[in-house]
């Protein structure tokens, strides 16, 4: 898998992936989200990002190395979603095509690897409803652990909602004492 900074040229893909349905069901309101407001909002949120973060942080396409098909994305940004406090946040969603071949977790080692070995973070963390049994793997897989379970009140609950949402995180600290030095894969992030 290769990771590379999006372009204005992946509206369609990231419009496909947003906008399906099992893909969202388990985030923000539940809803796919309109091409519309993918390619006024969300794409050039994504864009300025690159200026906008510090070197090295942001929202990048995953694709197939050999093929160039669009996986999904990963993405490491300043901690926000709603319950953490501080932080770099690591952040993934992929094509349901793709779910249980380990593109995910591919994805999320090279990125937390990438973040403590090139970017000097101290702490990844990442959040997910508590019904998300496979991005609890993956989390778990990357080396992150459950820190805690967490209710909010969202004006739109969906399904699973009851059950909270839960907080990984892992420190340079303690990821570097699990991987004693070993070499993990670097992430190919292409600029363009």
């Amino acid at each position: 898998m290769t990771l590379r900074r999006f372009t204005g040229a992946d509206v369609d893909a990231l419009a496909a992936l947003h906008g399906h349905p099992d893909v969202m069901r388990q985030i923000d309101d539940g809803h796919p989200v309109p091409r519309e407001v993918v390619e006024h909002q969300q794409l050039p949120r994504i864009l300025r990002e690159y200026v906008d973060l510090p070197s090295g942080q942001g929202c990048f396409a995953a694709e197939e190395k050999s093929s160039g098909a669009f996986l999904g994305w990963f993405s490491l940004r300043p901690a926000t979603s709603v319950g953490l406090n501080g932080g770099t946040e690591l952040g993934y969603r992929m094509l349901p095509s793709v779910w249980g071949l380990g593109h995910a977790t591919e994805g999320a080692r090279a990125l937390v690897h990438h973040a403590f070995t090139e970017l000097a973070v101290d702490r990844i963390v990442a959040t997910t409803m508590t019904v998300n049994t496979a991005s609890r793997r993956v989390m778990e897989k990357a080396g992150l652990s459950l820190i805690r379970t967490f209710f909010e009140e969202w004006p739109e609950p969906i399904e699973g909602a009851e059950h909270g949402d839960v907080e990984y995180a892992v420190t340079r600290e303690t990821w570097s004492r699990q991987h004693g030095g070993r070499q993990q894969p670097k992430p190919h992030v292409h600029k363009p």
